[in-house]
């Protein structure tokens, strides 16, 4: 009952297309699919110890800021025949954003489900607990039919925990990056079965903090269902996510058959369990949990971690202490902090350089240089940083410690290190992360490594066997952090693509080089002391950056390249709109229509206005509010895209254009005006509410929010909603409310125009865009 892969059903789902909610694709074609499928695997293991019931759900809600209507999910419960009570919960969603045949978002999630249904249901031995293999169709629209499921489905009440199948790239390992809340017994589980195991609790932290502008339905069932559970992703080569680019061929084969060992062998684990029965009693506690290089997991729980990392503190303070009193304590105590002073002065010195080099880079027009080119960063950045550092230690040495002996010097800035990674220590400890035994392994090891060499240390001084025995020591904390490192990198260098942010992201990769290097040196500085000149070395990356600074300056480094074989495309969103602004009366005011393009990134129209010169700044605009921009996406996150280009347009005619119809106006005994409103239109669409002066908003169908997004599927009756105003000294003339209301046709013919069709194809192969047609409409009531 090993998990074999076999591409079938990704190819199947891929070769659909775009699967956007509310389209026959996603609606039609692939819930087909994937119910054919399920009845094959049922009908084959109708003989076996398991039963499998299909159930097709098509909720209706609203929370946050969406609302949904009629979307789909496809559940499957699979138990033993004797029936179960308890069950996990393995989802994954089949649709995908506009565009995109969404292989590793998130297809091949669903094909990994439909095979491991396929091997538990075929199992010999019958199942403890039960599993529920969710299928849902509507992540992209903000998690909802995730939400749909956890509040709705009567087979909800029966989950004890889940597994949440994502991407974040395209292939790799899948990384656990986020468990719980609580419920330690879910993470030990994992690390006793999965084959392959790659999780961190580094990576849940730094997710759970905001850092990447990203959200999974781990927070809808954990929220809304109070269920824990394990988030996994695949995190290789975010450049091409939720682009043309994701496709199946791009998915290793090797990357697939190891997510479905682990996915199943963590399920099979789960399943069998006693814990899935009663997980109360094991609720409570948070684990530290980290691989190491995927061959093994250590987990332990936090207030463990919290002793352990504590003694490992006051271990480094006693030996700290211990040449205190050994040595005459003023002189070394003093010596001691100066040499702090030293290392930190040099890291804020390294790193204010860095940042000053990257305002250059960005001033230049060179921003995001690294992109296509990860090893540029590293040797202009990384080289930068090591010769500061090197420089500044070179001058203390010679100009400050010019009398002191190499040896005492040398122990000096390695006893000021460990003080330095012991402060970080007792910081970590103290906010409670559990990420804390990074600084512990730094704290450790070096330790460990100076009381064994100690002795051989003062017999030799600074002897090569000295120099090879204590880089050995350092062996298991640096290739740790070097791996933690890289997938830090992996992880954000394509997040910086994707995130309209107004700090130049050259800022954030100098930062995150500055502080790696800060991270890998701390316990090499005191190299520096035991060698005898640096001038050779401090010449060579003098060279190196100064050669790098000056190929960048000439623009030698791209950013975007349309390799088929490594895609580094520039995202870019185009919409031909056309906008509608009607009076009280509800007459036609005045229209136009164009073509609304943004961009994902910081480098904006520069790279692409040479190969298309209408889209330049001349035309660009910088929206101040939902209103006056009139552009509405298809979330509440247009304010990532305050500045858009707008080129005129002839006018789209959808073959369903958007009706909207007041059914009733009246007066209530509060004093306000309560209006209802019916609603016609595409499977997006997006509302905007703004009271004019005088008015104020009282109450309304949806949220605390102005705005809502809502989504319907195939079949959904008319969108009905009301609002109630509280106005006062409004002028009749003025109405009381403004509705602004954009319908977003992202599939079928209506998504299409032949203007927006030529328009694409002037783009350079390296752009990607998504693109769709809209209709944006204001009213006055």
């Amino acid at each position: 009952n090993r998990y074999l892969f076999n591409g079938k059903h990704l190819e199947q789902i891929t070769s659909i297309g775009p699967r956007t909610v509310g389209s026959p694709e996603n609606e039609n074609t692939t819930v087909s699919y994937l119910l054919d499928q399920i009845e094959q695997i049922r009908s084959e293991s109708e003989t076996g110890p398991h039963s499998i019931t299909v159930d097709i759900q098509r909720p209706s809600g609203c929370f946050s800021i969406g609302c949904y209507d009629r979307i789909t999910n496809i559940a499957v419960k699979l138990q033993p025949k004797t029936s179960a009570q308890h069950f996990m919960l393995a989802n994954c969603h089949f649709d995908s954003v506009a565009n995109s045949p969404g292989a590793s978002d998130d297809a091949v999630g669903c094909s990994v489900m439909l095979e491991v249904l396929h091997s538990l249901a075929n199992l010999s031995t019958p199942l403890k607990h039960g599993v529920i293999f969710l299928f849902n169709g509507a992540e992209e629209t903000i998690l909802q039919a995730s939400h749909g499921f956890i509040t709705q489905h009567p087979w909800a009440r029966q989950v004890r925990a889940f597994v949440n199948l994502e991407a974040a790239g395209v292939g790799g390992k899948e990384l656990v990056f986020q468990t719980g809340p609580e419920n330690p017994w879910l993470v030990q589980a994992y690390a006793r079965a999965a084959v392959h195991p790659f999780a961190t609790v580094v990576g849940q932290e730094i997710f759970q903090s905001g850092l990447i502008p990203s959200d999974t339905d781990f927070r809808i069932f954990r929220d809304f269902g109070n269920i824990p559970g394990i988030d996994l992703a695949f995190i290789e080569n975010g450049f091409i996510y939720h682009t043309k680019y994701d496709t199946p061929g791009r998915i290793h084969t090797d990357s697939i058959q190891r997510a479905g060992d682990n996915i199943l062998s963590v399920l099979k684990h789960l399943v069998m369990s006693d814990e899935l029965a009663d997980s109360s009693q094991y609720r409570h506690g948070n684990m530290v949990f980290f691989d190491l290089l995927g061959l093994t997991m250590l987990v332990y729980p936090a207030h463990v971690g919290t002793v352990i990392n504590y003694i490992v503190a006051v271990a480094a303070v006693i030996y700290l202490s211990g040449k205190c009193l050994l040595t005459s304590s003023g002189r070394y105590m003093r010596d001691l902090v100066c040499v702090v002073c030293v290392l930190v002065l040099s890291w804020i010195f390294s790193l204010v350089t860095l940042l000053f080099v990257a305002w250059l880079v960005t001033l230049m027009g060179r921003s995001m240089f690294w992109y296509s080119h990860i090893h540029a960063a590293v040797f202009l950045y990384g080289s930068a940083a090591v010769c500061i550092l090197l420089l500044i230690h070179t001058l203390v040495k010679n100009r400050c410690y010019r009398r002191a002996g190499r040896v005492d010097l040398a122990e000096l800035f390695f006893d000021g290190s460990l003080l330095l990674w012991c402060f970080v220590l007792f910081f970590f400890t103290h906010r409670g992360w559990c990420s804390a035994y990074v600084p512990m392994m730094m704290v450790l090891f070096p330790l460990i490594s100076k009381l064994l060499l100690t002795k051989l240390f003062r017999a030799r001084g600074a002897s090569l066997q000295y120099s090879v025995l204590y880089l050995m020591g350092l062996v298991v904390p640096y290739v740790y952090i070097m791996f933690l490192i890289r997938v830090i990198f992996e992880v954000f260098t394509p997040i910086l693509g994707r995130s309209k942010d107004e700090i130049p992201p050259d800022i954030i990769m100098a930062s995150l080089v500055t502080v790696a290097t800060v991270i890998l040196s701390s316990y090499i500085i005191h190299f520096i002391y035991l060698s005898r000149g640096t001038k050779r070395v401090l010449a060579v990356l003098g060279s190196v950056f100064m050669l790098m600074f000056v190929l960048v300056s000439c623009g030698l480094f791209f950013p975007y390249s349309a390799d088929p074989s490594s895609p580094r495309p520039k995202r870019v969103f185009v919409q031909h709109i056309t906008r509608s602004f009607h009076t009280l009366n509800g007459s036609l005011q005045s229209s136009d229509s164009g073509l609304c393009i943004n961009d994902l990134d910081y480098t904006g129209m520069q790279h692409i206005t040479p190969h298309i010169p209408q889209i330049n700044d001349s035309i660009s605009t910088h929206c101040q509010d939902w209103l006056s921009c009139s552009r509405q996406f298809l979330t509440s996150f247009s304010h990532c895209f305050r500045k858009s280009w707008y080129l005129p347009a002839p006018e789209v005619s959808p073959k369903a254009p958007l009706e909207v119809q007041l059914l009733s106006r009246q007066e209530t005994q509060w004093g306000t005006v309560k209006m209802s409103f019916e609603v016609k239109g595409p499977s997006h669409m997006s509302l905007y509410l703004h009271p004019h002066a005088g008015a104020s908003l009282s109450s309304w169908s949806f949220n605390d929010w102005n705005f809502v997004f809502y989504t319907h599927g195939l079949d959904a009756p008319v969108w009905r909603f009301w609002i109630e105003i509280l106005s006062s000294n409004v002028s009749p003339d003025e109405g009381l409310v403004s509705l602004a209301i954009t319908a977003h046709y992202l599939s079928g013919s209506d998504g299409r125009s032949e203007t927006l069709e030529s328009f694409l194809k002037r783009f350079p192969a390296w752009v990607f865009s998504s693109s769709w047609i809209s209709t944006y409409h204001m009213y006055t009531y």
